[in-house]
């Protein structure tokens, strides 16, 4: 299997090639050159496989789809030593539990850090670590968060030989105990970056020094945010699971409600139903930060500047910048790399936005593909965290809000069940969910007094040239 640029780049790479470097040299996003398909009968395989085998066992198959550069011996070593009950909670890894007639919740945030890009992460973490001893290589990972990616990978690569993490996050934008969950950690090769501004500045930095190659090059740069095709590819496979774990036979379908901002969980749930899994709605869930809902919507894709990003109760998602969306419009344009790099590469840095309106090929992103979205407030959250409570005895995270309420809207539109991707455990947004219930929601005995614990972290303003002096300092000690 070789991967190709989003933005048309001749060159064609491996998978341990991509996984080390993040963006292409043309400052596009991978992909794989096709999707594998996965036809009736493999799917009824990966059914047993699941069944009988477990999770471990079903993230090989997927992946080994995908990845022929690592002995398949290796491989499957290293989706047995992620994807256990000890590091998430449960042998069935991703349980899928009833929450109301036609809708379900996909459970991912049992992993280390209460969120679903654990299921990634943890994963990512092993594959770098690997990869580095067979080549006698280092890595200095750059990434941007806005919640829960940092924290996700600073547990994942923390005490793992040969690499280095710096991450940014928005100064004074995540809630206390994401913050406490990244800036607590003491690690040597962990270091955190507060930057002033907001996460798509710190998005922009991330970009900004992987589009420089002498620099990346020179100081082995690569990145643990979605952009890198890795962690997408791991997050293909709990769609699988929850669709294997609602149906009983394969010609049932189903559909998935996301909550987004970076479009990469989603985007996942895109790469599944290419492969063939029967998906019929993909549905994106935004908060008061909309981009996504605008362009499924109306056909623009509008960047909003940090002034115009809002501050919300479900900060994870306020993002106006979405950069795995490339990889999407890539494969809606006929995967015509030059006209995604005119898009994205050319009319988003000279107007911030693009019109794809009147494109026969926009009507395709509901039609042929699936998508349809909505969106959700602060008071939306409140009350579905308030009610969902109240029936079910049920408490959810205010980003697993987003996604029910949106959810709700379209359940309706057809007979397959509703499937929600919960994205973290509540604790992570106490405030909020004491707002709604009147009371703090559970908090995991491990996670007691983190908020108290001393911090390590640095404080920097939205400029590329610090970030790099600061990479340079720490990777010339």
């Amino acid at each position: 299997m070789l991967y190709l640029s989003t933005r048309g780049h001749a060159e064609r790479k491996h998978f341990c090639d991509i996984l080390l470097e993040g963006l292409a040299p043309d400052g596009g996003l991978y992909l794989p050159e096709h999707y594998p398909q996965i036809d009736d009968a493999a799917l009824t395989r990966l059914r047993s496989v699941l069944r009988e085998q477990g999770y471990a066992e079903l993230a090989f198959q997927i992946l080994s789809l995908y990845i022929d550069d690592i002995p398949a011996a290796d491989l499957h070593a290293l989706c047995r030593k992620t994807y256990t009950a000890e590091v998430f909670g449960t042998p069935e890894i991703v349980p899928l539990r009833p929450l109301e007639p036609g809708l379900w919740l996909e459970a991912l945030s049992n992993g280390p850090t209460l969120a679903f890009k654990d299921m990634a992460m943890q994963l990512l973490g092993n594959l770098f670590e690997y990869e580095l001893a067979r080549r006698g290589e280092e890595l200095n990972i750059l990434g941007a968060t806005s919640g829960d990616t940092g924290s996700a990978a600073e547990y994942a690569m923390r005490g793992k030989q040969g690499v280095r993490v710096f991450m940014t996050s928005p100064h004074g934008r995540m809630s206390a105990f994401q913050q406490a969950q990244m800036f607590s950690l003491q690690d040597e090769n962990i270091h955190n970056i507060a930057i002033e501004g907001v996460f798509d500045d710190c998005q922009d930095i991330v970009k900004a020094v992987s589009n420089d190659l002498a620099f990346k090059r020179q100081y082995k740069i690569g990145t643990v945010n979605s952009i890198n095709w890795a962690r997408l590819l791991a997050q293909v496979v709990y769609y699988f699971a929850g669709y294997l774990q609602a149906t009983t036979s394969n010609d049932q379908k189903v559909s998935f409600t996301v909550p987004s901002g970076n479009f990469g969980n989603v985007c996942a749930g895109h790469v599944a139903r290419m492969m063939g899994l029967p998906i019929d709605q993909l549905v994106v869930a935004t908060n008061e930060n909309d981009v996504l809902d605008e362009f499924f919507r109306t056909g623009v894709y509008r960047v909003r500047s940090s002034a115009d990003t809002h501050e919300t109760s479900s900060p994870s998602m306020d993002i106006s910048k979405a950069s795995n969306f490339e990889r999407f419009v890539f494969d809606l344009l006929g995967r015509d790399g030059a006209r995604t790099q005119a898009l994205f590469g050319e009319a988003l840095a000279r107007e911030g936005r693009f019109d794809l309106s009147a494109d026969p090929h926009f009507a395709e992103a509901a039609s042929r593909y699936g998508f349809v979205s909505g969106k959700s407030t602060h008071a939306d959250r409140l009350a579905t965290i308030q009610d969902t409570f109240k029936r079910f005895g049920t408490t959810i995270d205010t980003h697993t809000a987003d996604g029910v309420k949106v959810a709700r809207e379209h359940l309706g539109a057809g007979d397959a069940p509703m499937i929600v991707l919960e994205t973290a455990l509540p604790i992570k947004f106490a405030e909020t969910i004491t707002e709604a219930l009147g009371h703090p929601p559970e908090r995991p005995a491990r996670f007691e007094g983190i908020e108290a614990l001393p911090k390590r972290v640095q404080v920097m303003p939205a400029d590329v040239q610090h970030i790099k002096t600061f990479i340079a300092q720490h990777c010339d000690l």
